[in-house]
């Protein structure tokens, strides 16, 4: 067995791996970017390196800084993880060199499989079925003839890349010379391979894989099958085991075809098979192989309770003994995997960067992530950040435990797909398994969500009473300067006293609603339009999705504003309250103040009275100018400081409190 190993990864996989080395007792040595020099695996390993500056050219794709970093450490074997190096078999055939072992495929599998065009000539050789398609195209008139031989719809795919990078549908003859440079360009900047051909086209398709693993001798078995259709722009978001409404005898054949080819090519280590599946034809058909470790594997693991890591290092190390298909561990219940990305859905899945200052998943169930609460998702990678993963006795149980686990997570500060993945969960087409890879394409996601378009001068998040009892270790008071007009706004739209609601002060924000709404404004007068019509205080006030708030600028008495939400914004408590400690830098939204491109999440529920339309002016606070104060002598009361006339005077005259002045008010006193 290996002494040391080094993960050529980063992010959750790296953790995946690093978690496994340490449950077999070897060591495990993390790369890092200067991006990643404070990321989970880089703690979590037992040796750390850095690599380079954060583009992965410069670091994590740099073969040389790698194998430099196994040197300076004595790692005898480097594991991959996906992405990256995880494919190129000129890393694999590097490190042979250097004397340390790639813990994967042989590097012709790699080359074999790596352009989907010889696969599919491999394929072909050991009898699995197969679209009907074309070898490499030469050109546009080429792609012309044989889109009139094959039939349009059709496919044009990247010989070269995954992860749904280079792949178009073409319904009719007029887009294919538009569509057929889109993919040769797209394939050319990101796998330096302009190679394409055309495959037919299924409708309603579903993608389902074979995960299988081999010895490199002929000997190859086959761990059960994956349903991977629910995609977005041919990116998965949650896959199982097994395929939903697949009979045995489809399934038998399903996995037989991905033995057959691996066997046939002496396949070693861990690979999976993937194939487009014809609902209406109950027909499959090959579509790729990947020589790698997929990103979905926990449910395979799930469910036969093999850990495929310590496999792929073992049979690295040459001490495993893979059994006989007829050996394997029965496959037990199902098991289904979310994937959480850091995006945006609102905004056509916008990636998503910065700062996580919340992160919580529930206990007992697999969470395959890097993030935790003060983490930074850089702009650089992928924008996958943890992986949800349950089992169940059967597919309703499953299916069940998700979106309870979905539905327990918690991750604040940037966007994510969290609430995508929930409402996906709960959907009937995914409870009844009427999955297919065009299905998301028409799913209907409805955001809780706030856009902050503008920022207004000092805007905030805060409740009520808000945070309090904190000063003995240097936190301030926190919450609303106003607190009845807070309340009011808050009892307006029926929420408990102590809902968060916006703080806004001189300047308000400027809101774009992503969600139906029921708003109140309450406090100081304010210039306020829902998009292109006053809007008034008061008064509760329905929004639609689409509809644009502006609130402008104080204008007569007073300085503070405060807008509530029906059900109130979602944010976490810190230090026992949603209060915005804005100099402290925590509490609240995630920056503190707002500030433009933020998104403000609404809960979908927590409102405990019926709304009121509006409140009569007699309950309204007094807002004014002036204001009267009871103070306390203190210290220099005394006549060593000021004389009996310097007391009368302070006492018989007004005074302006000026607008530098702190806002906490037993400061002021």
């Amino acid at each position: 067995m290996f002494g040391k190993v080094l993960i050529a990864n980063r992010g959750e996989i790296a953790c995946r791996v690093i978690r496994s080395l340490a449950g077999m007792g070897v060591g495990s040595v993390a790369v890092y970017s200067e991006a990643d020099r404070r990321a989970l695996h880089v703690r979590m390993a037992d040796e750390a390196v850095g690599i380079g500056p954060p583009p992965a050219a410069q670091s994590y794709l740099d073969i040389d800084a790698i194998v430099a970093a196994c040197h300076e450490t004595g790692a005898e074997a480097v594991h991959p993880g996906y992405g990256f190096l995880s494919e190129n078999p000129a890393f694999a055939e590097r490190l042979a060199v250097e004397g340390i072992a790639f813990i994967g495929p042989r590097p012709e599998h790699m080359r074999t499989f790596g352009l989907k065009h010889t696969a599919r000539e491999a394929a072909a050789a050991s009898g699995v079925p197969l679209l009907p398609g074309t070898g490499l195209i030469d050109d546009l008139a080429h792609a012309e003839r044989e889109a009139e031989r094959i039939g349009f719809p059709l496919m044009l795919k990247s010989t070269a890349g995954g992860g749904g990078i280079g792949l178009q549908v073409c319904r009719k003859p007029e887009d294919l010379p538009r569509l057929y440079d889109q993919v040769r360009r797209s394939a050319e900047a990101n796998f330096k391979e302009s190679g394409l051909y055309l495959e037919t086209f299924v409708a309603t398709a579903r993608h389902i894989e074979v995960q299988i693993f081999g010895d490199g001798k002929g000997r190859v078995v086959a761990l059960g099958e994956r349903d991977c259709s629910l995609q977005r722009r041919n990116q998965k978001v949650i896959e199982e085991t097994p395929a939903p409404g697949i009979d045995a005898e489809t399934r038998r054949s399903l996995l037989d075809a991905a033995i057959a080819l691996g066997r046939s090519v002496d396949y070693l280590s861990a690979g999976t098979v993937e194939f487009i599946y014809d609902v209406g034809r109950n027909a499959f058909y090959f579509l790729e192989v990947n020589t790698r470790l997929q990103v979905e594997h926990p449910v395979t693991e799930a469910v036969t309770g093999i850990d495929l890591v310590e496999w792929m290092v073992r049979m690295a190390a040459g001490n495993l003994d893979l059994p006989d298909q007829d050996d394997l561990p029965t496959p037990q219940g199902a098991a289904m995997e979310a994937r959480i990305y850091a995006e945006d859905p609102a905004q056509n899945f916008r990636p998503a960067a910065g700062r996580l200052t919340h992160v919580a998943f529930p206990e007992g169930v697999r969470v395959d992530g890097w993030v935790e609460s003060g983490s930074e998702v850089p702009p650089t990678y992928d924008p996958m950040i943890a992986k949800v993963i349950v089992q169940g006795a059967d597919r309703a149980d499953a299916a069940a435990k998700l979106s309870a686990a979905l539905a327990e997570s918690r991750l604040y500060g940037i966007e994510t797909n969290l609430d995508y993945l929930r409402q996906i969960a709960d959907s009937s087409m995914f409870r009844d398994g009427d999955v297919s890879t065009a299905a998301l394409g028409s799913f209907d996601f409805y955001p809780a969500t706030i856009d902050v378009l503008a920022p207004g001068a000092q805007s905030s998040i805060q409740d009520w009473p808000g945070r309090l009892g904190y000063w003995a270790v240097g936190v301030p008071p926190s919450g609303p300067m106003d607190p009845l007009s807070f309340r009011l706004a808050n009892r307006l739209v029926g929420n408990p006293v102590d809902a968060a609601a916006l703080e806004i002060t001189l300047t308000g924000p400027t809101l774009r609603f992503n969600t139906d709404a029921l708003i109140a404004l309450c406090g100081a007068p304010i210039e306020t339009r829902l998009d292109d019509s006053p809007m008034p205080l008061w008064t509760t006030v329905p929004v639609k999705a689409g509809q644009v708030l502006v609130i402008g600028k104080a204008t007569d008495a007073g300085n503070r504003a405060y807008l509530a939400v029906r059900n109130g914004f979602d944010v976490p408590v810190y230090l026992g309250s949603r209060a915005t400690f804005a100099l402290g830098g925590f509490g609240g939204h995630a920056t503190g103040c707002l500030r433009t491109g933020d998104v403000l999440r609404v809960n979908r529920e927590g409102a405990e009275a019926e709304p009121v339309d509006s409140l009569p002016e007699a309950v309204w606070p007094e807002i004014g100018r002036k204001w009267e104060v009871g103070v306390l002598y203190g210290p220099h009361g005394a006549p060593d400081f000021f004389t009996e006339d310097d007391i009368e005077t302070f006492f018989d005259h007004d005074w302006d409190v000026h607008f530098h002045s702190n806002r906490t008010l037993n400061q002021w006193f």
